[in-house]
């Protein structure tokens, strides 16, 4: 005879689980309904497949280590985890506490009323899912900052004999006659438009031509006054956010428009629509943009900490050296707008054109 459920189960153990079917292995077809489950609520919240999907494998790595059911979870087996995580595996605090927040999601989702799952488990192993995530066994955000502390910007220096080397590869290249130099050209500019704007690796490969555009409070920069960067980095399970970033540097609208108008028609893709494009017509990588740098960077022995986002890093502090409101330049790199035309959204007219006078004073020319 069939077994028949004795409770009404409500959310998504109603739906995940079917009532009346003999599970051969029950502990783990309760498991992947719980998945499936947590998917289906995440789903729900807008989320992406590339975020739920490591997400679950952790879970399942969670399941491994502790070696039982969710419903036999105790905060002890956390705690275990958690310290192999330190000792083990020494992953960085912001690693272990994302780690611990993803358990702490599917345990919460487990525990809550709403979706069924208690009374689920209990009626099938006679226990239920506590929560196993508490303040005394996570790891606390106490400050903003918890990377590599080795990681930096670049000094002015560095990033000259940087910007230099980069641009020597371009004449030797021509004088030697040899292929790469339309691509060596390339990527010594790249390199100045990640500085010159304060771009990620992901956004600058990303440009486009089009995405240059004019600011009238700016008109000496022409149709490079602007730059509507259309791929910064998204908040989880979001699309990717959009700044307009506003011109600052002179040298580096040079740098730009002399490329886009000098040496980009010489690839002969004058319809493909990226900025940095290659040989074969293809859009530029974040990985080629790794590679090139790290060859630059070993080339003239800089420390191996140094990666394409220290660029960026070197934008941020040396226009807040150079006596640049900080509100401006926390604008310009991302950190507060959601839109592109959120650049404007919490600070006024007026200030962002004091602001973007200061950034233009004759300090940069020389950058």
């Amino acid at each position: 005879m069939v077994h028949q459920r004795k409770v009404a189960l409500a959310g998504s153990a109603h739906i995940e689980l079917v009532s009346g079917v003999v599970q051969l292995r029950p502990e783990d077809a309760m498991f992947d309904a719980m998945l499936r489950g947590w998917r289906a609520q995440q789903k729900s919240r807008g989320l992406k497949d590339d975020t739920i999907d490591p997400r679950e494998r952790l879970i399942r790595r969670f399941l491994e280590f502790a070696n039982e059911y969710p419903w036999q979870w105790a905060p002890a087996h956390l705690d275990e985890w958690s310290a192999s995580l330190t000792s083990e595996r020494h992953l960085a605090p912001s690693t272990i506490r994302s780690y611990q927040g993803t358990v702490r999601l599917f345990t919460e989702l487990l525990i809550d009323a709403r979706y069924g799952w208690g009374p689920a488990c209990e009626e099938a192993f006679g226990t239920y899912p506590v929560a196993i995530c508490h303040e005394w066994n996570t790891l606390p955000h106490l400050q903003d900052y918890e990377g590599n502390p080795e990681a930096r910007p670049l000094t002015r220096e560095e990033l000259q004999r940087f910007f230099d080397y980069a641009d020597d590869q371009v004449v030797r290249a021509v004088k030697s006659k040899r292929k790469g130099a339309l691509a060596a050209y390339r990527d010594a500019t790249l390199f100045k438009v990640i500085y010159g704007w304060g771009l990620r690796r992901t956004e600058t490969s990303k440009l486009d031509v089009v995405d240059f555009g004019r600011n009238p409070q700016a008109r000496q920069f022409g149709r490079y006054g602007t730059l509507n960067v259309r791929y910064s980095k998204a908040k989880k399970g979001q699309p990717p956010r959009r700044r307009n970033v506003l011109s600052v540097m002179d040298w580096a609208v040079e740098a730009v428009a002399d490329y886009v108008e000098n040496v980009r028609p010489r690839f002969g893709f004058p319809d493909h629509p990226a900025l940095w494009i290659t040989e074969r017509e293809g859009r530029l990588q974040p990985g080629s943009i790794n590679d090139r740098f790290e060859a630059y960077r070993d080339a003239l022995k800089l420390p191996k900490d140094l990666t394409p986002h220290s660029i960026r890093h070197s934008y941020v502090t040396h226009l807040t050296e150079d006596g640049v409101d900080r509100r401006f330049i926390q604008q310009q790199v991302g950190h507060e707008c959601d839109s592109s035309l959120a650049i404007y959204t919490h600070v006024s007219d007026d200030f962002m054109n004091i602001s973007l006078h200061k950034a233009l004073a004759p300090a940069f020319a020389g950058a």
